[in-house]
């Protein structure tokens, strides 16, 4: 039996949309369950160590590593400047003087008897995690980060460059077919997340940035294009990470495609409306599709059923779980239980029992994906 492993891209105008902000490593979370946030919204916070630089101080001063503790003016966690003297030594009845300077600004991270070496750690670097989206926190992952929720509309796109924003969606095309250029462009359309119809063309994304638009929704765009504005060939790579100045979202392909009909329906009934887009994508193993997605008010636990019935989320859908421990494994749907439910890491979270066939196992629900046969 033949399994397709990621469905159909997503066009839909209300769908439960979960979104997990986690750091990159252990930090602070800044938000509690059931707290309601908005895409600015900092959820999670945490310091990436600094540059580490060795200093070889017993060189500088001519004296053993044994030597070097000794000799020292500055110790273990002290703060130093660049170019400020931290460790000196004199010989020849005090004549003669020498000196060893910090090579960088930051803190003495050790001092190494044996080398003679000293390490020297630069300036930590905050890193911040935002919501992304408005909606509801849901599960607080400690000194991670947490899972938000929200219903809304969500268009899935081919292919995307560029990294998460938002702004309010405004059509720049009056028909799905019609080609994006620069002078539909306009000041006006600054802060916002524009649509175009058809292709979009590269000077169309240039006149974008230098409107301080914040993302572009088109149905096609040529890879000669995207060659001339990255100024690369971008190869088989995961997207997202890109400081363009706006973030491009594909919803059709590369050429001169129309955008599907009820794709240009569904945005079109939105504008006006915040949109949040993210345009990073990956075709290889563990799919990432670019997004536009319309968050909207909450819904309650009858549409939420009637939401996941209608996504085909039920006992006996078959699904392939796509985080360890049981990645890549293929089972059946055995039960849905309602209330959220207590995992080994402390935190809550809606999970679903799949049956493997020879056992059964609890997994979250953000941890599977429907299989199409």
């Amino acid at each position: 039996m033949a399994h397709t492993y990621t469905p159909g891209l997503k066009v839909t105008e209300r769908t439960l949309v979960r979104k997990e902000r986690i750091l990159p490593l252990k930090g602070d979370v800044l938000v509690e369950a059931g707290q309601i946030v908005k895409p600015d919204d900092v959820v999670a916070r945490t310091e990436l160590p600094g540059n580490a630089q060795p200093l070889n101080v017993a060189n500088l001063l001519n004296v053993e590593p044994a030597e070097v503790p000794e000799r020292m003016l500055k110790q273990v966690g002290d703060a130093v400047e660049e170019g400020e003297i931290i460790a000196t030594a004199k010989s020849f009845f005090g004549m003669f003087k020498a000196n060893a300077a910090a090579s960088m600004s930051g803190t003495i991270e050790s001092i190494n008897r044996v080398t003679g070496q000293v390490m020297l750690r630069g300036p930590s670097l905050p890193v911040e995690v935002k919501a992304y989206t408005s909606g509801t926190v849901v599960d607080i992952h400690p000194g991670e980060g947490c899972t938000i929720e929200t219903w809304g509309g969500l268009v899935q796109g081919i292919f995307g460059i560029g990294g998460e924003t938002h702004g309010e969606l405004a059509m720049a095309c009056e028909a799905p077919s019609q080609q994006l250029t620069p002078e539909m462009i306009t000041p006006a359309m600054a802060g916002k997340v524009i649509v175009g119809g058809g292709r979009v063309t590269a000077e169309a994304l240039k006149k974008a940035i230098a409107v301080g638009v914040h993302g572009v929704v088109a149905g096609g765009f040529d890879d000669k294009d995207l060659r001339d504005f990255l100024g690369y060939d971008l190869g088989v790579a995961i997207t997202g990470t890109e400081q363009l100045g706006v973030t491009l979202i594909v919803t059709e392909g590369f050429g001169d495609i129309d955008m599907a009909d009820k794709t240009f329906a569904l945005l079109k009934s939105k504008a006006g409306q915040l949109a949040c887009i993210n345009g990073a994508t990956q075709i290889r193993a563990g799919v990432i599709r670019p997004e536009v997605l319309i968050p909207q008010e909450a819904a309650g636990a009858g549409e939420a059923a009637a939401n996941e019935a209608m996504l085909g989320l039920h006992i006996g859908s078959p699904v392939r779980v796509i985080r360890m421990p049981y990645f890549g494994r293929i089972g059946v749907v055995a039960a849905l239980p309602a209330e959220p439910y207590v995992l080994e890491s402390g935190s809550k979270a809606r999970v679903l029992e799949v049956d493997f066939g020879h056992e059964t196992a609890v997994v979250p629900r953000a941890n599977v994906e429907l299989i199409e046969g």
